[in-house]
């Protein structure tokens, strides 16, 4: 006789799951709390659906926090073997120049998300969505709200994938943490990651550099450092350059109420190299800071930055401004609100889970995808990261 699964949520992770488990051996069913599925995996792909990174698997593995935690999952599915399972339900992906991998161009999320679906459907898999799960009742059963009818729902195994605290409006809100805390099961405050950092700009700079983007550039924070670009806003900064850092941004404020990090605004030349350039061929009808773009390419943005930051003085020392140019220094003083950060770290404390994601004060109950405490930078981390704990969970259970 067929086990039932229960599986709560219908993000990647269990997507991928439900699309895995033998249906010779499983009754399978999603219940969703929204209209339809996955919605934060449209959203997160409205300015192009990053699905993983290319990078060799055991560098790929060390961006993740704590990389320990992640590295059995990502060994049982990896990035490549996530881009041949989307290539058999139909979706070719191609690498970009940042070593990101895409669906092809002339494929939209909403194709890559119905191939998903169609393949978990196929798995004779039943979604219902507009399904709240509420708790549980005096029996252990699964409470559901349908609509204003409330059903209870019993499994042999219950998977849930709930998701973090951000982007509330697609389901991702959180809210299923009070539940858990009935059960006595840990939980971790969600805390924001891979979002805008807020920088007390001076108020006469703003309308120079907000909304502009600073490209070509790294940014060090501790001893990490990552190359890309950030955007500067009236709010402070963000984009891939400082998302990277979210970590240690975030313990530094949670520590010391604020952050700093150091931007390189050349990254191709040395401090020796900016000197030399500086000292060389400047015409006398032109201004020093003319000049210093005129050798160095820099924007004008960070012209405006540089002569923020120094005075006067400062900024006509060569030696002074070319250490400052190859070693930028900002604070950051706060985190975005939760429900604007692309995704959040915290949820249920590993120590709660085995190594197979079941809770061990709950039998045959298990958690995979962002409602567990774990982080890593965008760039198709995140993404990939849920689908092989799906893929990983599915494995042990067909094995059961």
């Amino acid at each position: 006789m067929k086990k039932t699964i229960a599986i709560i949520g219908a993000g990647p992770a269990s997507l991928m799951l439900a699309a895995s488990l033998d249906a010779a051996l499983f009754d399978i069913t999603i219940y969703e709390q929204k209209k339809a599925i996955a919605r934060k995996f449209l959203v997160a792909g409205d300015g192009g659906l990053n699905i993983t990174h290319s990078e060799p698997l055991q560098s790929f593995i060390q961006k993740y926090t704590p990389a320990d935690f992640i590295k059995p999952y990502l060994e049982c599915f990896s990035n490549t073997d996530l881009q041949i399972w989307l290539q058999t339900i139909g979706i070719e992906t191609f690498t970009g120049t940042s070593k990101r991998v895409f669906p092809l161009k002339n494929i939209k999320p909403i194709e890559v998300l119905n191939a998903i679906e169609n393949a978990v459907i196929k798995n004779k898999v039943v979604i219902k969505t507009e399904y709240k799960w509420l708790g549980w009742n005096d029996n252990n059963a699964l409470i559901f709200d349908n609509k204003g009818n409330i059903e209870s729902v019993n499994a042999n195994i219950v998977v849930f994938a709930l998701g973090g605290g951000s982007w509330a409006k697609t389901g991702s809100d959180g809210n299923w943490t009070q539940l858990f805390n009935s059960k006595n099961i840990e939980i971790i405050p969600f805390q924001e990651s891979n979002c805008a950092f807020k920088i007390n700009w001076d108020k006469d700079i703003i309308t120079q550099i907000e909304g502009k983007a600073l490209k070509n550039i790294s940014i060090s924070c501790e001893d990490k450092t990552i190359f890309g670009e950030v955007v500067l806003t009236n709010f402070g900064i963000e984009g891939n350059a400082v998302y990277a850092h979210s970590n240690v941004i975030r313990n530094q404020i949670n520590e010391n109420g604020f952050a700093e990090i150091h931007i390189d605004f050349k990254t191709n030349v040395t401090v020796e190299n900016i000197v030399t350039k500086l000292k060389s061929n400047r015409k006398s009808n032109i201004s020093f800071t003319k000049h210093i773009e005129n050798q160095l390419n820099l924007t004008k943005q960070q012209i405006v930055l540089l002569k923020n930051f120094l005075d006067k003085e400062s900024f006509n020392d060569i030696e002074i401004l070319a250490k400052t140019i190859k070693n930028f220094p900002l604070q950051l003083t706060d985190l975005a609100p939760i429900d604007e950060a692309i995704s959040t770290v915290g949820g249920v404390c590993l120590s709660e889970i085995n190594t197979d994601f079941e809770l061990k004060s709950l039998p045959n109950h298990y958690c995979i995808g962002e409602m567990l405490n774990w982080d890593a930078p965008t760039g198709g981390y995140l993404l990939q990261a849920c689908f092989s704990m799906g893929k990983y969970l599915a494995t042990n259970l067909n094995k059961m």
